[in-house]
């Protein structure tokens, strides 16, 4: 068990990641961050949002204060959006709860909002120098294949088993002084090293014992888990042009994309002049399709089909919480991907003009 730590150890101080944007610090809330961004993302889609992020909140006092508006703004395209609203609510219970301090025990961290047992023990492990497991998705991958332990990693008693391994190989007590160097060699093999396809078996430390490299069975694990095809649902987005404006309408709180601004939304069945009329309190001329989009959530794939509708006349927004934007100003909204994707493709970066062949940009 100390080689198994001490091979870990000596290579990630030779062949480790040593230059994140979030390495070298004992601030909790800089690694906290880091560890929420990095939940079901990579790591060089989340530096340039991590950097804007500190930019924006240097600190947990300046994220607790912010709307939650401002910080789905700076989370948008990074996906994953309860993730953000954990994280400012986490910021509004610590200056509550704890003084504006983060907690310091792997046990409090993990009574945070969004925070599990693996990302508290990191946090522990990196701000405070806790001797804590890990084990997030790459860590799994490594003792699956290390010990050779078939069964998908997320079932209980698997779990359960790979947790029992991760703290039987922590750093013995003449190694805890390494406890961060240790942890950061599991992330950086799982990342760099023992990859989910084409692992870089040749240069892995743990080679020479790992049970899937000397039984072959690298391919097999970790097991994946039986997925059944994602069912397909569709709807209707409206682009609703007035006076080189475009209305948004902020999505409920809960559900996907929670708290963000979004276009208005229909049912495929659903007829789009008379949704505006009832709902909007909105006259359009007849609408205009748009090519279709598709988007894949975690459980579902979703087909949007955009439909581009010219505001004639208006008596009042019916419903809560809409606002008329410039297509380039909502570029800087808390929108989703797909919104974004659509704004971007149909309008001009410098113009309010719909970049669509059948729709005359004078009148736009």
């Amino acid at each position: 068990m100390a080689a198994f730590a001490t091979q870990l150890i000596q290579w990630q101080q030779k062949n480790g990641r040593h230059h994140l944007p979030w390495q070298g610090t004992r601030d909790p809330y800089a690694i906290w961050l880091s560890e929420i961004m990095l939940q079901q993302t990579q790591v060089n889609t989340v530096i340039p949002y991590y950097d804007r992020f500190m930019q924006s909140f240097p600190n947990i006092q300046s994220l607790a204060q912010a709307p939650l508006d401002a910080v789905l703004a700076l989370w948008s395209g990074l996906g994953y959006y309860s993730r953000a609203r954990n994280l400012h609510q986490a910021a509004c219970m610590i200056m509550q709860d704890y003084q504006g301090n983060f907690p310091q025990t792997r046990s409090l961290i993990q009574q945070l909002p969004g925070i599990g047992r693996s990302t508290a023990a990191a946090i522990a492990v990196f701000a405070y120098g806790k001797c804590e497991a890990i084990l997030d998705g790459n860590v799994k991958r490594v003792f699956t294949r290390y010990f050779g332990i078939p069964g998908y990693p997320g079932e209980s008693k698997i779990q359960t088993l790979l947790w029992r391994k991760t703290e039987e190989h922590l750093p013995g007590s003449n190694q805890k002084h390494h406890i961060e160097t240790y942890t950061q060699a599991l992330m950086d093999l799982g990342a760099i090293i023992c990859t989910r396809r084409k692992p870089i078996c040749t240069t892995c430390p743990l080679q020479k014992n790992c049970v899937a490299f000397n039984d072959n069975r690298i391919e097999q694990l970790p097991t994946p888990k039986i997925r059944k095809p994602l069912p397909q649902k569709e709807a209707i987005f409206l682009i609703l042009l007035q006076h080189q404006k475009i209305l948004l309408e902020k999505r409920p709180s809960t559900g996907i994309w929670g708290g963000l601004w979004s276009l208005p939304e229909l049912e495929v069945d659903e007829n789009a002049s008379t949704y505006c009329r009832q709902y909007l309190g909105i006259h359009v001329n007849l609408p205009t399709s748009l090519p279709s989009l598709d988007h894949q959530f975690t459980h579902f794939k979703l087909r949007i089909h955009p439909q581009f509708l010219q505001v004639v006349s208006q008596s009042m927004i019916k419903a809560p919480q809409t606002t008329w934007v410039k297509p380039h100003d909502a570029l800087k909204y808390a929108i989703p991907t797909p919104v974004r994707k659509l704004l971007e493709k149909h309008f001009l970066t410098d113009n309010v003009t719909l970049n669509h062949p059948i729709i005359d940009k004078n009148n736009a």
